[in-house]
């Protein structure tokens, strides 16, 4: 969409649209608050007029650190009505691994919750940013009520959410993901899992994944739904939400439910409002599966990822017991190949290659990337780097990962980033990780070191070490102290015999 006219498909319409419908209804219950929906419209109108007021101009950057909070969502929107890009950072991170987001992003302004601004801070300072502003408090310093500042046409093709990930590099990229690309997932998901004016949304999931946005809040607050917005996952907190606000559809990672199905209060929780949970970032256990079944609530299962937008791939819950172990067939509006990973050619019905995505949920690039860009794209597909089987009825089983990728209680962990921190150790001469099953969070790390010569390494100071300079679900839960590792005869170290 060209920059003389606003977007078919822009996200900020879609709150004033509600706002209009039902404005007091409530759009978000956070704790006491409750906030309607004539509350985020207006409130977020003035605070983008108030940001634009300040300065800032098209498709500039502003970065966060903070648990989820009503004030990022009304930043969101903000953000989608001023033309501005939110950038989200995960409040695991470490201060060095937010240091090298922000270098890599260049935001006009940083903003943390209470909770996180002393690393924010500590972040900035290493890259001689600003300091953070205060989320709680920084809207009011803006006097919006008093700014009347014209909004800007937003085009559909303009940035909105800069989501980071960690690169085979071990080095930030910001998934930029736009208007359009916000719009056809949530339209996508609306097909296949619906949700109505009439739905309580928990969101339990953190605002700084995509799926914290596009995987229910959003099209919840597109049809004028309320979502009950917990800061962090605490699991007597879910029962209680559930019951007294008649909760009726949920979100998680596959750990999100194994804590709450391994419960004292899970058999006898009530769930008479719970009519069907979401699980992505990984595969659902059989075993599960079926407590949950057994609870009477649906289980919707599927696949993604950041640069999809995310939504891929849904197994509805009618499929989850004659499909066991698939993650269904993609999405309206999603289109998906699989290009065989010997010869490079796409596979003609049944069979297994790499998992090719094609369509407007598809990201345009990573942020001020090209090489980066150019590596994940191949003839107008998106690479995943996944391998998936179709079977003759075109449903599609994921059967690995080209990438050594893991996913840990749903966080994607790189090894070569978990490498590169093990080798700043001064102890550590060498260091390969690899993903091992892990009963609670579904895959963790495990790590072999070999020593510097003549110098002995103490395994807890190595875990201290990465729990300084790695968010907590990238520390390996196992490491081994070895005296080399194996490699293939080109040199590489052969991670295929560290399995065994």
């Amino acid at each position: 969409m060209s920059r003389d006219g606003a977007g078919s498909f822009t996200i900020g319409q879609w709150i004033t649209e509600s706002a209009s419908r039902t404005p007091e209804r409530v759009a978000i219950e956070y704790l006491n608050r409750l906030i309607t929906y004539r509350d985020l419209d207006e409130g977020s109108t003035q605070l983008a007029r108030g940001l634009l007021a300040q300065g800032l101009g098209h498709a500039e950057r502003i970065v966060t650190l903070t648990e989820n909070r009503p004030e990022q969502v009304e930043l969101f929107f903000a953000c989608a009505k001023a033309g501005l890009i939110l950038a989200p950072l995960n409040c695991h991170s470490s201060a060095d691994e937010l240091a090298c987001q922000l270098e890599s992003f260049t935001p006009a302004l940083a903003i943390a919750s209470q909770t996180h601004a002393d690393r924010l801070s500590k972040a900035c300072s290493l890259v001689g940013a600003v300091p953070p502003l205060s989320l709680e408090t920084f809207a009011d310093s803006l006097e919006r009520h008093s700014i009347l500042v014209d909004l800007p046409l937003v085009g559909d093709d303009d940035g909105l959410l800069l989501i980071s990930t960690s690169g085979t590099t071990g080095r930030p990229k910001g998934s930029l993901l736009t208007h359009a690309n916000c719009y056809w997932t949530n339209r996508s998901l609306d097909l296949s899992i619906p949700i109505s004016a009439d739905d309580v949304v928990l969101q339990v999931l953190p605002q700084y994944h995509v799926g914290g946005w596009n995987v229910q809040p959003l099209l919840a607050w597109c049809k004028g739904a309320t979502v009950v917005l917990e800061p962090t996952f605490n699991p007597d907190r879910v029962f209680e939400l559930v019951k007294k606000r008649h909760v009726t559809t949920m979100m998680g990672v596959p750990t999100t439910y194994l804590m709450l199905a391994q419960h004292p209060r899970f058999n006898d929780a009530d769930f008479s409002s719970l009519h069907s949970v979401v699980v992505g970032g990984a595969s659902m256990p059989v075993s599960l599966l079926d407590r949950w079944h057994e609870r009477g609530v649906e289980v919707v299962q599927g696949y993604g990822l950041t640069e999809a937008s995310p939504n891929v791939f849904c197994l509805g819950s009618e499929d989850a017991s004659t499909h066991v172990g698939s993650v269904g067939k993609p999405y309206a509006h999603v289109q998906v190949a699989l290009r065989d990973v010997a010869t490079g050619d796409l596979v003609a019905d049944v069979g297994r290659g790499e998992i090719l995505v094609r369509g407007p949920n598809v990201f345009p690039g990573y942020w001020n990337d090209s090489l980066a860009t150019a590596d994940t794209f191949i003839d107008g597909w998106l690479r995943t780097g996944d391998v998936a089987e179709r079977d003759a009825a075109g449903y599609y089983w994921i059967c690995g990962r080209n990438k050594e990728m893991y996913v840990s209680g749903g966080e994607n962990v790189y090894p070569s980033e978990v490498e590169r921190v093990l080798c700043l150790h001064p102890n550590i001469l060498e260091a390969a990780v690899i993903s091992i099953e892990h009963p609670r969070w579904g895959e963790s790390g495990r790590a072999f070191v070999v020593a510097q010569p003549g110098i002995d390494v103490d395994v807890d100071d190595v875990i201290k070490h990465c729990r300084t300079h790695l968010a907590s679900f990238k520390v390996p839960t196992e490491i081994e102290v070895v005296s080399d590792l194996p490699r293939s005869p080109l040199g590489k170290i052969d991670k295929g015999r560290l399995r065994g």
